[in-house]
């Protein structure tokens, strides 16, 4: 078992040992660097007190914090400096029900507290940060800019910071400490200045696409957005889904109404036609994506593609690029994303067994073009030990209403906004 880091009160010392001077490094490195894997199981806690000197007077900089969580605790803290002498005195970037939170306090008195909508607490490994600077706080994930605001208090605007941990929070109320942390705190660091996000990026080891920071931005913000969903008849969703919502509706429900105001006032529109091939979207795109100025345009397309005459795999790559491409190329440069074709049973549609081959066409073009893939086909077959899921299908190749809630609980999940509460992720469809 990997050795714990947690130290309580009594062991602090052994910390400030353990660390030695690169805690203090000084130029334009960080001034704590604390990269001694934390496991914290909900009640202990990795204790930097002996450090806090060094960041109280801190009025801009920035906080990075690389976790893993191993539960799904409401209240969750990754770091925290605070006044242990007073009620609700404190710096603390924790996770709020898997959102990514920030917030100051003094005596009570909220200066800032943020949170996004986006979630964390999944199980992977994720690499957070918090910069704070004269033109506002920005919340990162993955190296990517989710959240801004224009407030920017930092250490230096709390008093008497006494306290300095990973995995609580405490203060006079609560001298124990409050919201522990379930998982493992990876690395902690702290500079004195805010990173650019080249350098956010150098700080993750395993860094988020530039694409999927901008739909974090989409699904954080306040401003109105505009989700274009298109592809064939499995976007479409007519028929096979017997009266229960297709997958474009569960996720504007889970974006429009559970996500709260004012992201009701986001537009999801369905522009999936049945019987579409790659070249026909390509050749309609002004009608079905241009028409409706998106931010977001997710593209479901191939199952056609295979059983249509001089579409064959390198054709269709080429579409793919191409459509891609259209879409950045819109005004405002929208967000594309490439989502897989489902399986299909083999014994029904021999011809459209191909259709993996088509996937892994579609992953490959993500690669290459750096956008978001959902990838259902792998998903689909990785969940049913290898082979196709025919409960999911209604005839073989279209997804029925169980088919259309797993697709669309995969595409909640890869953009993050996941939450086993809502009514759209616990679903169960007879």
């Amino acid at each position: 078992m990997r050795r714990r880091s947690m130290l309580l009160a009594a062991g602090a010392a052994a910390l400030g040992s353990q660390l030695g001077g690169r805690a203090l490094a000084a130029g334009r490195g960080p001034v704590l660097d604390h990269d001694t894997p934390a496991d914290l199981d909900g009640t202990e806690y990795a204790d930097l007190s002996n450090q806090v000197g060094v960041l109280a007077p801190l009025t801009t900089g920035t906080i990075v914090v690389t976790f893993r969580t191993t539960s799904h605790n409401q209240a969750m803290t990754l770091f925290s400096a605070s006044d242990p002498t007073a009620p609700s005195s404190n710096l603390t970037l924790n996770l709020s029900g898997g959102a990514l939170q920030f917030s100051v306090r003094e005596k009570g008195a909220v200066l800032v507290n943020v949170m996004t909508r986006t979630r964390y607490d999944d199980g992977r490994s994720h690499t957070v940060a918090v910069t704070v600077g004269p033109s506002g706080t920005r919340l990162h994930a993955g190296g990517r800019t989710v959240l801004e605001t224009t407030a920017h208090p930092f250490f230096g605007h709390v008093s008497g910071l006494g306290s300095l941990s990973l995995g609580r929070n405490t203060d006079s109320d609560h001298p124990g400490g409050e919201w522990f942390f379930t998982g493992t705190v990876e690395r902690a660091a702290v500079w004195d200045r805010v990173l650019s996000e080249s350098e956010l990026v150098a700080q993750c080891p395993e860094p988020d696409l530039a694409d999927l920071g901008r739909i974090s931005l989409v699904l954080n913000g306040d401003t109105p957005a505009t989700w274009v969903v298109t592809g064939d008849s499995i976007t479409h969703g007519a028929l096979h889904t017997h009266g229960w919502r297709s997958y474009p509706e569960h996720w504007t429900e889970r974006v429009r109404w559970e996500l709260g105001k004012p992201k009701n006032r986001d537009f999801v529109i369905d522009s999936g036609v049945s019987g579409a091939t790659s070249a026909e979207l390509l050749a309609q795109f002004t009608q079905r994506v241009t028409a409706f100025s998106p931010q977001v345009v997710p593209i479901m397309i191939g199952t056609n593609d295979i059983a249509t005459a001089g579409l064959g795999p390198e054709v269709y790559r080429a579409n793919l690029v191409s459509l891609v491409r259209a879409v950045r190329a819109l005004p405002g440069s929208p967000v594309p994303v490439l989502q897989s074709p489902n399986p299909v049973d083999p014994a029904r549609w021999p011809g459209r067994v191909g259709l993996s081959r088509y996937a892994e066409i579609m992953g490959g073009v993500a690669a290459q073009e750096k956008a978001v893939f959902v990838d259902h086909y792998h998903d689909w077959l990785t969940g049913d030990g290898g082979q196709v899921p025919l409960s999911l299908l209604s005839d073989g190749l279209h997804p029925n209403e169980r088919g259309h809630h797993r697709m669309a609980l995969k595409m909640i999940k890869d953009l993050r906004i996941f939450d086993a509460g809502s009514a759209v992720c616990s679903l169960r469809v007879p």
